[in-house]
């Protein structure tokens, strides 16, 4: 990045925020918007409507009624947003990836709360949880969607529902369902991946995967290591006999003899995985060093909610060298049929990491968790800007980053060393605003300031980075591995 560049930044925002007017209507929605990215891109340590409206000189009212009541269609914001990514950052090589996030509350009132699982803290506590869906392409990577998961229970309260605004239509639906809708919404506006990828919450539901197969999608997700299904196909009984007992059975059914396994019993029983060796693979260059994972893989039959398997799938089971935790992963598509790799399922599977990644940056540097709203309208659009303004980021950052003059040969997760960052962008910009005033020496000045800040933290990431691979590299040579030597599924092109 350069001091140009930095300068540049101002008129970059202005004309990104203008491809969406049309989602504002009037002038004031519009000013406002710009307001409201301006102060999630800014240094502001908590990004509230109140906050920002009093560093901007903003009424807080009137930035509050921005979320709350003001018209504006942020339906549309957030499909344009996802027909800008579909459009601009298409890639063959896609991952379109479904998990959730939660934000702890200590009170009653905001739309979802409830007790429930909340994974930012481990546990089960008072929160609110959404269903986000995440895209990764190779150095490009944001968010997608984000929709309130409403627990049955506050689904079906009246009152919950009369406080917070929650339309009529919005019934309860499980957040896999939500994540198919979301899918849904993603196809139709013009979102094309390589596969989804999900955790095991996702995995070990059954109609999820189906609903992914109905919709001709391919998928690579984890699944429980208590996963049922088949690596050899079980004989089902299509029609009840004709003759003979069990007049009273239903059918079709299995054949006795061919009960489903768990996958981790499949992994240590089953003759068609105990006569197979384990590869390795280098699968991916982390801040951390390179990770190198065992896999075993094998034909398999899912079972469907009918107890009966499905259509040919692949169970991959990998097993870090370093560690010894194992992984299961049920792809619906099957190395060597169709010009599918293996090395394509896991990149897919271990490629989960960006969208952890974009929670961290929005929570930490565009306060996607620092909403004081309640209402179900408002705390979507918050979502929605927080996504835009990740967006502007995104895109500034993969063209700041001059990628044309690197190396292509890195994982789809990987920060190089000296690349700019999602964090850098926002700190570049709010070194912008806060220049906006000064003269032309004092403002070069805090660009200066900036770049220094930057090029520190490169160093500083760069130095750990390589320290760490160092380490790496040296626990995996003393067990005889060199990662690079060995199958790799880094991309090789760009």
């Amino acid at each position: 990045m350069t001091l140009r560049q930095i300068a540049a930044l101002g008129g970059k925002l202005v004309s990104f925020l203008r491809r969406f007017s049309d989602c504002f209507g009037r002038s004031e929605p519009r000013e406002l918007l710009e307001v409201y990215v301006k102060g999630q891109l800014s240094d502001l340590e908590r990004k509230t409507a109140e906050a920002i409206a009093l560093e901007f000189g903003e009424a807080p009212r009137t930035l509050q009624r921005f979320l709350e009541s003001i018209k504006w269609d942020h339906e549309k914001l957030r499909d344009d947003c996802q027909k800008l990514v579909a459009a601009e950052h298409s890639h063959p090589e896609a991952i379109g990836i479904v998990d959730e996030s939660g934000t702890r509350k200590s009170g009653n009132d905001t739309v979802g709360v409830a007790r429930q699982w909340c994974g930012n803290v481990g546990k089960v506590d008072n929160a609110v949880v959404a269903v986000h869906l995440g895209y990764a392409a190779r150095d490009f990577q944001c968010l997608l969607d984000s929709r309130v998961y409403l627990p049955e229970d506050r689904a079906s309260d009246a009152e919950h529902r009369e406080k917070n605004h929650v339309p009529p239509e919005v019934s309860f639906r499980t957040k896999p369902q939500i994540a198919l809708d979301q899918i849904d919404r993603a196809l139709r506006n013009g979102i094309r991946v390589a596969a989804w990828t999900a955790d095991e919450f996702y995995g070990r539901n059954t109609p999820f995967l189906d609903g992914l197969e109905g919709r001709k999608q391919v998928f690579v997700v984890e699944v429980p290591a208590d996963f049922h299904g088949w690596v050899r196909k079980p004989r089902v009984i299509r029609e009840r006999p004709k003759t003979g007992p069990g007049q009273r059975k239903k059918y079709p059914r299995l054949v006795r003899r061919f009960p489903s396994g768990e996958v981790r019993n499949l992994l240590r029983y089953s003759p068609v995985f105990r006569k197979k060796s384990w590869q390795r693979y280098h699968i991916k260059d982390t801040d951390k060093g390179p990770e190198v994972w065992e896999v075993k893989w094998s034909v398999f039959w899912r079972k469907s909610e009918n107890r009966l398997p499905g259509r040919r799938h692949c169970l991959i089971v990998a097993r870090n060298v370093l560690t010894g935790e194992e992984k299961y992963f049920v792809s619906n598509r099957v190395p060597g049929e169709g010009g599918v790799t293996l090395r394509l399922l896991l990149r897919v599977a271990f490629g989960r990491w960006p969208v952890e990644r974009c929670f961290r940056v929005a929570k930490k540097e565009l306060g996607m968790d620092h909403y004081q709203v309640r209402g179900w309208d408002c705390l979507h659009r918050h979502f929605y800007l927080t996504q835009l303004s990740y967006l502007f980021c995104a895109r500034v950052r993969l063209e700041y980053d001059g990628s044309e003059d690197r190396p292509t040969d890195r994982s789809v997760v990987n920060e190089e060393p000296g690349r700019l960052t999602i964090e850098q962008v926002r700190g570049a910009t709010n070194a912008w605003l806060e220049a906006a005033g000064m003269t032309r020496q004092k403002r070069n000045e805090r660009y200066e300031n900036e770049l220094k800040n930057i090029h520190y933290y490169q160093h500083r990431n760069d130095q750990a980075r390589r320290s760490n691979t160092k380490a790496s590299r040296k626990a995996l040579g003393e067990l005889g591995i060199n990662p690079d030597r060995i199958k790799s599924c880094i991309p090789s092109g760009p």
